[in-house]
């Protein structure tokens, strides 16, 4: 049969934007190494026409220095074209990708939704509910306990307000026991004598008679 009627030819793939940019791209960095050649060519004969006296043959370098410019400036427009469509496709094929990332980002969050909603079937709310009072009053028992465990045995009963009689002797008795005026004739010097020691009549300010050592004198009987 394929002797007959041939082999039906292969479905070529679809042209997609990444592969027409990568055919771009490669013409325009084509097209830079010819103008790179024809710049190394336009320097050769600039460097002629320096050191050429003005005639026939100078002429002729020139008329070739301006061909060779003539294609540099035609290469240079076609790279430029080259690089404005490779922008363009750039810019339409970064939209397609971005509605692309979208479209998967929805579709991402519907079966998110409806994940979510297939689980909240399995929920029951009064299960919920019975749990957070069984555990509400699991702590009130919990509470009754504490305090049941923490009660007083044996506690006189006591009036309030002997109390506060009580409470107000005993601040009293503790003003009483800051009192520290009774040291104060402990802390009394006697003063100092007026004279040296080994004088006849020694006295103090007050004029008592001191000994040599400021200690008032006895009298003699």
């Amino acid at each position: 049969m394929n002797r007959l009627f041939g082999r039906a030819k292969p479905k070529e793939p679809e042209p997609n934007l990444s592969d027409c940019i990568a055919n771009v791209d490669g013409r325009g960095e084509s097209i830079d190494k010819k103008i790179n050649r024809l710049d190394v060519e336009l320097k050769k004969h600039k460097d002629q026409l320096k050191k050429m006296r003005e005639g026939p043959g100078k002429n002729a370098v020139k008329q070739k220095a301006m061909r060779v410019l003539k294609q540099k400036k035609m290469y240079e427009q076609q790279r430029d074209n080259l690089a404005q469509q490779s922008f363009n496709m750039e810019q339409a094929n970064f939209a397609t990708q971005t509605l692309k990332d979208t479209k998967t980002t929805v579709n991402a969050m519907k079966m998110g939704v409806k994940e979510m909603k297939r689980e909240y079937k399995n929920i029951n709310l009064d299960d919920i509910e019975d749990m957070q009072d069984q555990l509400e009053d699991m702590l009130e028992q919990a509470n009754e306990v504490q305090e049941t465990l923490g009660r007083s045995y044996g506690t006189p009963d006591v009036d309030e307000d002997e109390l506060e009689a009580e409470l107000e002797a005993l601040g009293d008795e503790i003003a009483l026991d800051e009192d520290t005026s009774y040291l104060d004739d402990a802390m009394t010097t006697p003063n100092p004598p007026t004279k040296e020691p080994g004088a006849e009549s020694v006295t103090n300010k007050d004029g008592v008679l001191v000994d040599e050592f400021g200690l008032p004198q006895i009298p003699a009987s």
